[in-house]
């Protein structure tokens, strides 16, 4: 336009620009900086007008492209799209870390190509694996937002797709949760560790207190689980008697990230999972 903008597609009242739109069929054959100066450039020098919400669909990974975006824009939340295969979960453990270590909340998770209904019989079919993600709501206390099937509505040109209570279904899911967010954001409790236990408060008073043996004993990541068969691989003989944390930090509103005397630095607690490990009061 004639303020030198982008000016971004409109369909049913959604703006869309991409990256594909400014070098079409031509690969992207550039470096990190070159990259993150159009992401810069989509975001800062596009035409967006007025919006309700602006949402940014992410590579996978962990690389330049995300890093510049949760540095270049105050993000409200992230959404985990991911599909139930193993592999796709690995992958996206990594961008929750990512998320974590620069402060953008986790909305939820929306699990993709979860089943696919028979015309025939009605009956629902988990090819991939039924409840695989909730290794990740174990894990990190992440809820699920929406599962969405292998449908053939959903596999159509975005010019031909017509919205369905599916998709009206997660994005109301999406809405709500940033909702939550903002009321409950960053309710961290204080953290008090020694020698032989670590002790959360928060500021209603609620308090839990976990000895760091039994702690350490409980990590769900892939080192002390395996993640295709459930069995823990971390034996207790194996944790040291000394057992201890060498550092604590909050992760959200919903758990705290550990680094062990031990070298283990991948441990995730997710509040409700060290609730189950603390003794009831009496």
């Amino acid at each position: 336009n004639a303020k030198k903008q982008f000016i971004p597609i409109e369909k049913s009242g959604l703006k869309i620009m991409s990256f594909g739109f400014l070098i079409g069929d031509a690969p992207a054959v550039m470096r990190g900086p070159i990259v993150s100066q159009y992401i810069q450039q989509i975001l800062h020098n596009t035409a967006w007008g007025e919006l309700d919400y602006l949402f940014v669909d992410m590579p996978p990974g962990t690389g330049d492209i995300q890093l510049t975006i949760t540095q270049t824009v105050q993000l409200a939340g992230a959404v985990i799209v991911t599909t139930p295969q193993t592999l796709s979960l690995i992958d996206v453990t990594r961008g929750i870390l990512m998320f974590e270590k620069v402060n953008v909340p986790i909305l939820g998770l929306i699990e993709n190509m979860s089943y696919f209904t028979c015309e025939k019989c009605g009956d629902k079919h988990y090819i991939f694996g039924k409840d695989t993600s909730r290794s990740l709501n174990e894990r990190f206390g992440i809820g699920l937002l929406a599962e969405f099937p292998l449908m053939r509505q959903l596999a159509v040109p975005v010019e031909e797709s017509k919205g369905n209570d599916l998709i009206r279904h997660a994005a109301d899911k999406v809405v709500m949760a940033l909702g939550k967010n903002s009321i409950d954001q960053k309710q961290v409790p204080e953290i008090k560790m020694d020698q032989g236990s670590i002790t959360l408060t928060w500021a209603d008073g609620d308090s839990l207190s976990v000895s760091n043996r039994v702690l350490r004993s409980s990590c769900q990541c892939a080192v002390c689980v395996n993640e295709m068969t459930g069995e823990k691989i971390l034996k207790e003989g194996n944790i040291k008697q000394d057992i201890a944390a060498k550092e604590i930090l909050p992760l959200g509103n919903y758990a705290i990230g550990i680094t062990w005397n031990d070298g283990h630095s991948s441990g995730i607690y997710p509040y409700k999972n060290i609730r189950m490990l603390t003794p009831a009061k009496k």
